[in-house]
């Protein structure tokens, strides 16, 4: 596997307690969308017994000149190093890696459950799809707790409104906790809720992503309505 060196060019939060680190994209880096990377810090100024190493998929388009990886900020030294220290840091990039990327078949509509950071791989798959413009029809159901939660929301509205075969649907779960407005759908992705914004259930290909808790609850309503496994893919998002 090859091994590339980058820097840090920015950060920024992107939902609360989330945020998004943008790298330098090596020369000859190149990926498929929803493929994941393993990133290691050299040298940080804190370590701890998780090590200097995570696996982040890569949440930015390979049409785009920057890699990206967003995660949820848990109280670890990786992720206190990351947010500290300074732009232009050096880092070690070994992939890219994974099979988690869009079926060839444009016939058939791909459907994509993400629940919280698991949306990372579906945001890179829908950007790509957009710039290229394929004919695939793709809807993304995105489930967080709050608005507030919610990485990549904003741009993911405005690309369903320059895309004619993107479609999103994005619900809350928790809105009792919020103090954002919102009009959309609220409670957790079910059967119901896919088939009415789908109506046949039988002919799309699956894909889950999210905490191993939601990638498991999704794969069993699929199977109990009678969706094949043949036509599930899945990528459990464990720890961030």
């Amino acid at each position: 596997m090859a091994g590339y060196s980058s820097r840090l060019l920015s950060r920024a939060e992107v939902a609360e307690g989330t945020m998004a680190f943008r790298f330098a994209k090596p020369s000859g880096f190149d990926f498929k969308a929803g493929q994941f990377a393993i990133w290691t810090l050299l040298d940080p100024p804190e370590t701890d017994a998780e090590g200097n190493r995570r696996t982040f998929t890569i949440a930015s388009a390979p049409f785009e000149d920057q890699l990206m990886f967003a995660t949820r900020m848990r109280d670890t030294a990786f992720k206190r190093s990351l947010k500290s220290v300074a732009l232009g840091t050096e880092i070690k990039l070994v992939g890219p890696m994974g099979s988690f990327t869009l079926h060839a078949n444009p016939a058939r509509p791909a459907v994509l459950l993400a629940g919280g950071i698991g949306i990372t791989p579906f945001f890179s798959i829908v950007k790509q799809a957009s710039h290229d413009g394929v004919p695939q029809k793709l809807h993304l159901f995105y489930s967080n707790r709050r608005p507030e939660d919610a990485p990549f929301l904003d741009v993911l509205q405005e690309l369903e409104k320059t895309n004619p075969n993107f479609y999103l649907i994005a619900t809350m779960t928790d809105l009792a906790r919020s103090q954002s407005r919102w009009e959309g759908e609220t409670g957790f992705i079910s059967k119901e809720m896919l088939t009415r914004h789908l109506g046949d259930l039988q002919k799309p290909i699956y894909y889950i992503a999210g905490p191993p808790a939601m990638v498991a609850a999704m794969q069993e309503m699929l199977v109990t309505s009678g969706i094949h496994e043949d036509n599930l893919r899945m990528e459990g998002f464990a720890g961030y």
